[in-house]
């Protein structure tokens, strides 16, 4: 099966390409501005929006008059204007909000490139990228399948990324006639049905102390810098704290990603179907007391992950209604005797006298019913 796989490496642009890369960042956010502006006027005017094909053919001419937008890569600022119109495409399917204008200011910065004639290539440690030349990269695995395009970001940590998108056959993997259900937690991240539990590394928390300190250092140097009437984006200090700081979110996130990475790769090669509770974790995190620690575990960033590569690998995910009483039956049994508070973390049961564990028997019930849907579905076919 042909899939669209993303592979993201940290690079290391010489001090000449990191101007050029501030250019083709810098000139695909002028494109995007420069004709979402003009799109509102036009839909102010005559209720109709632009399309694509019409902003790119005023592209050539906005070249000519801007001379600058010569110097950077012409594929980036197609792309832009692509990624303007899919914007406004989900914006009138009600999929998304209306487009807003990108500022220089925001964290993230990044521009697309695409694959046109070989102009994007990796040769060892190295890859090939329009307006750039080759660039080292931290290449921890192979590129497979042919490369359809290059993200270009640079992190508020200033440190570099590019995530190479290529089309690359996907086998499935062996079938193991294995079942699992999942309940996800925060104690433990996730309690599976064969009693075994994954531990919560709580990154966040366990990082809390130093950020708490490197922010409040932040806080006073841009106090300093609006004391001294000094911009903060003239404010070296200031900018060089606040580098450190993303630094250590950086690494909380790549040390996050790791772990979910790893373990739904492990779930899915060793289990043909997976059971799992559709949660609703918007909602949850209205909860102020949750709210921190449910953002800490990402249970939503696990189940994406966990989906796409069941989809890949020619396995099963079955969601679970939300409404499931999972942690309140008894696995054994059936019986069901009343909803039971979130301190009650063991309970006997009174009909068959079984002794549970309220999390490792929610899983067993999620992987009962997950089972109970495939079989109800597999009859009304």
């Amino acid at each position: 099966m042909l899939v669209k796989k993303a592979h993201k490496f940290r690079i290391y642009p010489t001090k000449e390409q990191k101007r050029q890369l501030a250019k083709t960042i810098g000139c695909s956010r002028f494109v995007f501005n420069y004709f979402l502006a003009k799109w509102n006027d036009t839909y102010k005017e005559t209720g109709k929006g632009l399309t694509y094909n019409a902003c790119s053919a005023q592209l050539p001419p906005l070249k000519k008059q801007l001379s600058w937008l010569k110097e950077v890569d012409s594929i980036a600022l197609q792309t832009s204007l692509k990624n303007l119109s899919d914007a406004f495409s989900r914006f009138f399917k009600k999929q998304n909000k209306a487009p807003r204008f990108k500022s220089k200011k925001h964290p993230v910065q990044s521009y697309t490139t695409k694959q046109t004639n070989g102009n994007i290539s990796i040769e060892e440690n190295k890859i090939k990228l329009p307006k750039l030349g080759f660039v080292r990269f931290a290449k921890s695995r192979e590129v497979e399948g042919q490369i359809l395009s290059a993200t270009i970001r640079c992190n508020p940590s200033g440190n570099y990324f590019i995530s190479i998108l290529a089309e690359t056959d996907v086998q499935p993997l062996e079938k193991t006639a294995s079942a699992i259900g999942i309940d996800l937690g925060i104690t433990d991240f996730a309690i599976f049905s064969d009693g075994q539990k994954e531990d919560n590394h709580r990154f966040t928390a366990k990082m809390e102390k130093k950020l708490k300190r490197e922010q409040r250092k932040l806080s006073r140097r841009a106090l300093h810098a609006k004391n001294n009437g000094v911009n903060l984006l003239d404010a070296k200090n200031y900018q060089k704290q606040k580098r450190k700081v993303a630094r250590l979110y950086e690494k909380v996130t790549n040390q996050r990603n790791d772990f979910l990475d790893k373990l739904s790769t492990d779930i899915t090669q060793n289990h043909d179907v997976i059971c799992i509770e559709d949660l609703h974790t918007e909602g949850m995190l209205h909860n102020h007391k949750l709210a921190k620690s449910i953002s800490d575990v990402s249970w939503s960033s696990f189940v994406s992950k966990l989906t796409y590569k069941a989809a890949w690998y020619g396995k099963a995910i079955v969601k679970i209604s939300r409404w499931f009483p999972s942690s309140q039956l008894c696995s054994t049994c059936g019986h069901h005797d009343g909803k039971k508070s979130l301190d009650i973390r063991e309970w006997t049961c009174p009909a068959c006298h079984t002794h549970h564990d309220r999390d490792v028997n929610a899983s067993k019930n999620i992987l009962a019913e997950g089972l109970r849907v495939i079989t109800s579905g597999l009859n009304n076919q």
